[in-house]
Order: C-alpha cells, then structure tokens, then sequence
C-alpha cells in the first residue's frame, strides 16, 4: 500500500491524505529520511494522528539534488510543437534544485520575463544510488524510484526560446513546485505508473489532461537506464518525465515556420513575441495554477498543488 510522505517546517510526517503521524527522525532531507525507512513505517502504524489538512507542507523533496528532466516526452506535446513522436530521440536537461518550491507557495515571475508557461509532470523521486553502467528493468524498477511526486516545470518561453537556454529558463527560484505528497510505492503499484493521470488548471480552467499510457513515450525504464549510461543519480534526486500538450507555448503552422525561417533573426523573434503577447494562455499575475496527478480509481493519489503567479 502507497505511504505518503509530507515535509513542514519542523518535520516530517507520514500516512494518508486525509491524517498523518509525525515521523520521529532526525533526518533533515529526503535523501537521509528515505534511509530511515523504518521510522516512516512506525509514524503510518501510528494513533497520534493529525489532518493532513493542517499542515502547512513545503516540498517533500529538499536541495540541494539534481533535478533533471525529460524532454519532448508526450506524443501530444511533440505533435503540438511540430515534431513527430516517432522520431523524437530521448533527450534531458538539467534544472537547478534552487527552483524547488513548495505545493502551495507564491510563483514569483522575474521583472524580465513576459512569457511565463507551465508544464504539469511526474516526479520521480530516487530511493537508492544508481550508479553509471546500472540498467533499470521493470522488475527493478521500485528498487531505485522510490515513490513519486507532483511536479510543475514552470518556464520562462522568451528565455527559453531566445538563447536555446533550458537551464536558465526553467531555474529561477519558485520554477520547480513540488509535493505536496512524495507517495512512496511498492513493486506492484509501480506498475500501475502507465495509469496515472495529469491534469492542469490554470483559474480553474482546464488546459492540460492526458494518461502516461496513451502519451508517454518513454517511460522510466527507458529514462534512467538511458540516464544511468553517463549520469550517476543518488537517494533524493528528482527526474521529471515530460508534459502533455496544452501548454501555453504551442508551433505555429508549417507555413508560417518556413516563412519565418527566412527572415533574419531580430525580424523573427520580433514578430514571434508580438504574436506571442496576444496568446490568452501564458499566465498573468494572480493567476492560480492546480496540477494533479492520480489513478483514475483514487488508489495512487499525489495530491493536488495549487499556486498562485506573482509577478516582480
């Protein structure tokens, strides 16, 4: 059975989304919580409980970790930025741990930054060292992915697309929502990861909402032994497995792409923001942003972060 780990300011706190017990550990981050198993396992059989409710929660997973990310994941998504999913080669990239926030927390846009987008993830939450040369199979998977988590990989686009620069643009302090539960799994639930949903809201609209099993393209399998060929990963690092279409940033058609090329590059990004500040679905100061990830029968359930957009 699924165990969700909560973090606040004093602690930890383990068991279900509606009540928790404190985990009584001197552990300060997730990488040393996450070897005192047994003190996760006696908060859940715990009778001191509290809501979950209650608690004011910041990320389960702390910095400093390495944080990497899939890109171009989702079929959807390649198909939405002009690319085709069978061809789309397995590609990550790296975002600084100082990006992680909590699920609840206040997204600070930089004054520079005009077009701010969203990106609803799992998290995969690492439980044991992976050294280089490890292959990841599907009987060993929940050897090393722990549990996971909620992710938001908050970008700024005008960065992003300007400088070909992922790590800037998806790095700023806030960019990295995470939580609000780390739900540890079991060899059997793991393999229910195919049936997990992503959704989100931005103001309680929907814009994304898509199944790994119809959209992912590669799955953790593939990921991290793909990762573990060159990338030593260890105990509370976070990989996140890529998007579903519904972005705010979306290919404009071929023809306009040919079009554009032409053009020198000042003239292009010039006319592609001018365009680009009309789009209704980048987000504006005070929006409030929900993602959610779960099985469609509630039986893995990570929770739903909500924050709000503040601008500089």
């Amino acid at each position: 059975m699924s165990i969700s780990v909560y973090r606040t300011i004093d602690g930890w706190w383990a068991g279900s989304s509606d009540s928790v017990a404190r985990v009584e550990t001197t552990a300060t981050t997730t990488a040393a919580l996450l070897a005192d198993r047994a003190a996760i396992e006696g908060a859940v059989t715990s009778s001191n409980r509290v809501a979950t409710a209650t608690l004011e929660l910041l990320s389960p997973v702390t910095a400093p970790c390495r944080v990497i990310a899939q890109m171009t994941n989702f079929a959807s998504h390649v198909l939405d930025t002009g690319g085709d999913p069978k061809t789309v080669p397995l590609t990550f990239f790296r975002k600084a741990s100082g990006s992680i926030t909590g699920p609840y927390g206040d997204i600070v846009k930089p004054a520079h930054v005009r077009l701010l987008d969203y990106e609803v993830e799992i998290g995969l939450v690492i439980g044991r060292d992976v050294p280089v040369g490890t292959t990841i199979t599907a009987d060993n998977l929940a050897d090393y992915v722990c549990g996971i988590v909620v992710t938001n990989d908050v970008s700024a686009r005008d960065v992003q697309l300007t400088k070909t620069q992922f790590y800037e643009a998806k790095s700023y302090p806030g960019f990295t929502p995470v939580g609000p539960a780390l739900v540890l799994l079991d060899a059997d639930e793991m393999r229910r990861f195919d049936e997990l949903r992503l959704q989100l809201k931005v103001n309680g609209q929907p814009r994304q909402d898509s199944t790994v099993k119809t959209d992912m393209i590669y799955q953790p399998v593939q990921a991290l032994t793909a990762l573990a060929r060159f990338q030593t990963l260890a105990a509370g690092d976070l990989v996140l497995t890529g998007t579903p279409v519904g972005t705010a940033l979306s290919a404009p058609p071929k023809v306009v792409q040919k079009v554009s090329g032409l053009l020198p590059d000042d003239l292009k990004w010039k006319l592609f923001f001018k365009g680009q500040a009309k789009n209704p679905n980048y987000l504006r100061d005070g929006d409030v942003v929900e993602a959610t990830v779960g099985t469609d029968d509630g039986k893995i359930a990570l929770g739903t972060q909500r924050n709000r957009i503040r601008f500089a």
